[in-house]
């Protein structure tokens, strides 16, 4: 093979993180290259982030029409066309893929489709994705390597190939009966999506409640709508194991609260968690280490344990979001460029896109309690904001928690429609490190969703 070719910036991985840092430093006059096996853009415009909020707001029509004559609408036929459904999402992902190539023109970052493997410090081999090899070497080095879906070990499941997200969100068909092993945010969100596309959905929860993390009001509001949908979900249940195949006949044999059952559907859907993928590329010859569960060892600053490499997003054990990768290149560019910006003490909300949606940050009450804070409450229904009756969409509440000994606020949860675009004004007030008071005093469009702050926050806050 040839001697290296040396790139100021060399990045393995064009996610969010690394293609928002080879477009900046190609941009300020740095040879700029980043490496990607197959996802230009990464998984957020692909496989992932962009294209589920695609598929769930299609089944967000789709429920619409069961309901249309409630909104006074007579329709005739509302079927589902999961193809059409595919084709709209597909359509959005080839045209965020010319986005990102003209990016790449216009920043002057060169894009180099292939495989990456460490020879050396900052040194790897690329095999080509069009065939060949090419030695790159960086004078620094920044890693984007993401992360899959974990696939338990539980016997017979690998062998029934089930789907993780990037499976399900490419179906052209409609499952008959999905069954979905997990109750996190991608298994909760998509769960929804199959149900109203007409689908028969099944999750099994191995925890007490789904969502485990978030409290007790909040799991139980999403046990009463995922019940009033159809879904049926089963808790404090393990799955001891699998036959068939997903795609034609599974079988899961499980054991619950109330002894072993068995559940039989089409297709298998796995979203237990993530890991990262570090394994195979040869990190231990460039000198980074990894941590106990595989990610990648890094400080307050993302770098990591070898000289001039850094990484980001998933593989740095960074929260899984596609809003925590790019602050994730922002303390890089900060400190490359003289700042100190780091990770420590970030406010990084939690948002998912079940409808209606979930949206948090800053602590809640278990959290609160956990670490021994004193804290007051204040809480509404949805159904009280105004907002919602006009739209037809009362489900839920929102919540804040204010310091016992001071106007601070600690943390936000709203459970409910257009939740998402609520916590803006909230996560705002908290980076400026406002009272509550404050917002208390704004002024609110009427008649917008954030109109229910006025009204929250002239509550009187109670002990929790």
């Amino acid at each position: 093979m040839a001697s290296a070719e040396t790139y100021d910036i060399l990045v393995i991985g064009s996610g969010e993180s690394g293609k928002y840092l080879a477009w900046t430093m190609a941009g300020e006059g740095h040879r700029t290259a980043v490496v990607e096996r197959k996802l230009i853009g990464g998984s957020c415009p692909n496989i992932a982030c962009l294209p589920s909020k695609n598929i769930i707001q299609s089944a967000k029509v789709r429920s619409f029409t069961r309901r249309a004559a409630e909104f006074g609408v007579d329709l005739e036929s509302a079927a589902t066309n999961m193809r059409g459904v595919q084709d709209r999402k597909r359509a959005m992902v080839d045209s965020l893929i010319e986005v990102h190539l003209g990016r790449y023109r216009a920043s002057g970052a060169e894009l180099i489709m292939g495989e990456a493997h460490f020879s050396g410090e900052r040194t790897v081999d690329v095999e080509l994705n069009d065939g060949g090899w090419r030695k790159l070497r960086g004078e620094r080095v920044f890693l984007n390597l993401g992360s899959r879906a974990t696939v338990p070990d539980v016997p017979g499941l690998a062998a029934a190939r089930p789907m993780s997200h990037v499976g399900l969100l490419d179906l052209d068909r409609l499952p008959e009966h999905l069954i979905v092993i997990g109750g996190g945010y991608i298994g909760l969100e998509l769960s929804q999506a199959m149900r109203r596309f007409g689908a028969r959905v099944t999750v099994i929860e191995s925890g007490p409640q789904p969502l485990g993390h978030e409290d007790a009001d909040v799991t139980a509001g999403i046990v009463e709508l995922f019940g009033d949908e159809g879904i049926t979900l089963h808790r404090q249940t393990s799955v001891r194991s699998v036959d068939g195949e997903s795609g034609r006949s599974v079988r899961l044999v499980a054991e619950g609260p109330d002894g072993e059952l068995t559940i039989d559907g089409t297709d298998l859907l796995v979203a237990v968690g993530r890991t990262p993928n570090t394994d195979g590329i040869g990190l231990e010859q460039a000198g980074v280490r990894l941590t106990e569960t595989g990610y990648i060892a890094v400080d307050e600053h993302l770098a990591t344990t070898a000289a001039d490499v850094w990484a980001m997003g998933d593989c740095a054990g960074s929260p899984q979001f596609t809003h925590v990768a790019f602050d994730d290149f922002q303390v890089v560019h900060d400190n490359l460029t003289g700042g100190s910006r780091s990770t420590s003490g970030r406010l990084v909300p939690f948002c998912m896109y079940t409808d209606p949606e979930l949206a948090r940050v800053g602590l809640n009450e278990t959290e609160a309690r956990r670490l021994g804070l004193g804290y007051r409450v204040l809480s509404m229904p949805m159904a009280a904001v105004l907002r919602t009756r006009t739209i037809s969409e009362p489900r839920g509440f929102m919540k804040m928690l204010i310091a016992a000994d001071s106007d601070e606020i600690l943390g936000f949860t709203a459970f409910g429609a257009e939740a998402t675009e609520l916590l803006a004004a909230v996560q705002t007030a908290m980076v400026g490190r406002l009272p509550y008071t404050t917002l208390r005093s704004a002024i609110y469009t009427h008649p917008a969703m954030a109109e229910g702050l006025t009204f929250l926050l002239r509550n009187t806050p109670v002990p929790g």
